[in-house]
C-alpha cells in the first residue's frame, strides 16, 4: 500500500515526463488529460496540459488525492511502455 510520501517520492521523479491523468468528478464524470508534469510541491503536483489549439493551462492535485483514487496518474515513459502510480 502506497503512502503519500512514497506517491511524492514516485512523482518527483518523474518530472519533465508525459502523464496521463484520469479524474473522478462526481457523478459518474471522469476526465481524461495528457500533459507534462511540471513540479512537486511539498502538498501537491502541477500538471501542464496543452490542448488542440495550442493554449496551455496549469492543472494541480493533492498527493491524497492520487492515494484515495480520486486522481489517477500514469506516467509515459516510451512509447508503448506506461507506469500507473496509485
Amino acid at each position: 500500500m502506497n503512502s503519500v510520501a512514497q506517491i511524492r517520492k514516485d512523482l518527483e521523479g518523474c518530472i519533465g515526463k508525459k502523464v496521463i491523468l484520469r479524474a473522478n468528478r462526481g457523478r459518474k464524470k471522469t476526465t481524461v488529460r495528457e500533459g507534462v508534469l511540471e513540479s512537486a510541491y511539498p502538498n501537491l503536483f502541477t500538471v501542464r496540459i496543452c490542448n488542440q489549439y495550442e493554449s496551455s493551462r496549469m492543472v494541480s492535485y493533492t498527493y491524497s488525492d492520487v492515494l484515495t483514487s480520486t486522481v489517477e496518474v500514469t506516467i509515459c515513459e516510451e512509447t508503448d511502455r506506461l507506469i500507473k502510480i496509485s
